[in-house]
């Protein structure tokens, strides 16, 4: 296998893993608490990693869908196809002239001859309408003059002649009249439908299908005839006035004026209107480069711009993965390249990745998020946080003695009555030989045994209590107080194992939540008030459940007390009442009474939250910090451990 290594330059494609998805998704989930829209998050917007590895979304598609259009429309010149057409009529006519000087002598029928060719008119219709009637001399011009014909009417006439390309250049009165019952049947059958009848499509297509190979019912019938029409009028739309007359005039001349053609050729134009959406496919390009194209290749090129139109079309209208599954990833390919192909196919396979590695699951038609998930996103707002920390800012409980009952250390002591036997036989037995001297055997004696010293770690109970104000909505601190509950969460789990930690909401009331709660709770759990007297009571009331050990809460709040409970019933007034304001803070007395220490992290500056903060600490001994919404996990978190405390026998 060989292996190529150049210069990171953002260009390069990395494949991501579920937990890189899940990063991604992680602020989306926890912001409104669906990871449904989560993903369609992702898959509209893409994903970027900090070392600028990208996983392109639909956006990306949609700019390269513009680009591709932009580089045509910069590229040609369309009414260069026109041109084409004088130039070759022209080439025709001199190739006439010359014919004529040298296989007819100089007479009167020599110069009737170049007198026709004098009097053609200077328009491409013109000169097509005189040289339909005229008598070639020479046979070149003669074949070019058909060659020309054909081509130009398997342009105007395609979508009804494709099996039958070869009688184009040619066509008889009789093929003209076959082409008017062709189209009279296929207006009945249109008629049909716009009435909601069932016509018989398979008469038709036992009559008619030479001339519509692979079509196989009426619905595909109706796509590829509107489309193929649908490009004839962009590029009649994207024409200028003149050069739209000119063509259409060419195009009557080319149905030899035949006015019941023309006729059924507009009733079928209008009932395909009525059951096709035409006017999103007739489209008006302003083309502005200098490249010359044919009719075929204009035409053509509508047809691609066509096609780009619609995939943009589809890819706007994307609003699920399933709706993704059905893009046609070959179409994708074809007009975009393979780049964008591999693209779709990993969007698509977002859930699945997901689903595989535990993050998700079904639950019937609804998506969830997996215990696994919702501690992988704890572990990533822990991550956030710590990220903007200095290494060295804080580190584990802070060791003043040792003790029994924690874990164990690489320091050695010796034995006394009522250690854990954790016995160091290397320091056992050197002590042994120190005290008998060299020889065998060594006997070890009680007062030889040396033990591994170990240390404990204090339990403490911690209850954040997160306002769920709508005024934290409202100021944008919804999403960044849940990131710190997780992160508080993550910590305990994976450094503080035999710590509790409790999760209490309050606005109106108060509740308790479970940290699997967190990355779904939705903007409808956020309700006006803020009770901090029914939190504290809650708070006080899970604290009580643990004895010794530490005891805190810490309460993230945007403003005063608004409300308190009178008999288990919220009364709520703004301005705050001055009996809100003593039950808060007789709460705040008896939650320090039962040891509980109160420090609150405030995310508005107002004199009147910093006043009723200052009492609280007053009563409480607590803390008080203010913090910008970005900065409250820092602050949070590293109080959080610079407060926890070691106490060792």
């Amino acid at each position: 296998m060989l292996f190529r290594y150049s210069r990171w330059d953002g260009t390069q494609r990395v494949d991501f893993d579920a937990e890189d998805l899940l990063d991604a998704m992680a602020d989306d989930v926890l912001y409104d608490g669906d990871p449904w829209r989560a993903m369609r998050r992702l898959m509209q917007q893409g994903m970027q990693t900090p070392e600028g590895g990208k996983m392109p979304g639909l956006r990306d598609l949609l700019e390269r869908l513009k680009r591709q259009r932009q580089q045509r429309l910069d590229r040609y010149d369309l009414g260069s196809s026109l041109d084409d057409i004088k130039k070759k009529l022209d080439q025709i006519v001199k190739q006439e002239r010359e014919g004529i000087k040298q296989r007819m002598p100089e007479g009167r029928d020599r110069a009737r001859h170049e007198q026709k060719l004098d009097e053609l008119p200077p328009d491409p219709a013109g000169k097509i309408r005189n040289l339909q009637k005229y008598d070639f001399v020479d046979p070149e011009a003669k074949r070019q003059f058909e060659e020309l014909m054909n081509s130009l009417r398997q342009q105007m006439l395609q979508p009804f002649m494709q099996g039958m390309k070869q009688a184009l250049g040619n066509m008889s009165p009789q093929d003209m009249k076959r082409l008017r019952e062709m189209l009279q049947d296929l207006n009945r059958m249109l008629a049909q439908r716009a009435n909601g009848e069932e016509p018989d499509f398979e008469a038709f297509k036992q009559k008619w299908g030479d001339r519509f190979p692979g079509v196989e019912s009426l619905d595909q019938l109706i796509e590829q005839i509107g489309r193929q029409m649908a490009a004839m009028q962009s590029l009649m739309q994207s024409l200028t006035l003149e050069q739209r007359q000119q063509l259409d005039e060419m195009m009557r001349e080319l149905m030899m004026r035949d006015e019941r053609l023309e006729a059924a050729m507009r009733q079928l134009g209008m009932h395909l209107n009525d059951l096709l959406p035409l006017d999103e496919l007739i489209q008006r390009y302003p083309f502005r480069g200098d490249e010359e194209v044919s009719l075929q290749e204009a035409m053509r090129l509508m047809e691609e711009l066509q096609e780009l139109d619609d995939l943009e079309r589809e890819v706007r209208g994307v609003r699920s993965l399933e709706e993704l599954q059905h893009m046609d990833a070959e179409r994708v390919e074809r007009l975009l390249g393979e780049e964008s192909r591999e693209d779709l196919e990993r969007l698509r396979e977002l859930s699945k990745r997901l689903e595989e590695a535990g993050y998700l699951e079904r639950d019937g038609d609804e998506l969830k998020l997996t215990a696994r998930a919702i501690r992988k996103i704890g572990d990533k707002a822990l991550r956030d946080i710590f990220t903007r920390l200095k290494r060295d800012r804080f580190g584990g409980h802070t060791m003043n003695r040792r003790g029994a009952g924690g874990d164990q250390l690489d320091e050695t002591k010796a034995y006394e009555f009522g250690d854990p036997f954790l016995l160091d036989l290397r320091q056992t037995l050197m002590n042994a030989v120190e005290r008998q001297g060299p020889g065998t055997p060594v006997r070890v004696h009680p007062a030889d045994f040396e033990v591994h010293r170990t240390e404990l770690r204090t339990q403490a109970a911690t209850v954040v209590m997160l306002d769920m104000s709508r005024s934290m909505l409202n100021n944008g601190y919804f999403l960044p107080a849940k990131k710190v509950v997780l992160a508080l969460s993550s910590l305990i789990r994976g450094q503080f194992p035999r710590d509790a930690l409790y999760i209490v909401g309050f606005s109106l009331y108060a509740r308790e939540f479970k940290a699997a709660q967190l990355p779904t709770l939705s903007w409808s759990e956020w309700n006006v008030g803020t009770n901090m007297h029914a939190g504290f009571m809650l708070a006080r009331e899970l604290l009580n459940r643990h004895h010794g050990g530490n005891k805190q809460i810490i309460m993230v709040t945007d403003g005063e007390p608004t409300a308190h409970l009178e008999d288990g019933v919220a009364d709520f007034s703004y301005p705050p009442t001055r009996r809100t304001v003593e039950e808060t803070l007789k709460e705040v007395q008896r939650c320090t009474r039962d040891g509980i220490v109160i420090n609150t992290f405030m995310l508005e500056r107002t004199p009147w939250l910093a006043s009723f903060v200052e009492q609280m600490a007053r009563i409480n001994r607590g803390r008080a910090f203010f913090s910008a919404a970005d900065k409250l996990g820092e602050y949070v978190v590293v109080d959080y451990v610079s407060t926890r405390r070691r106490s060792v026998r």
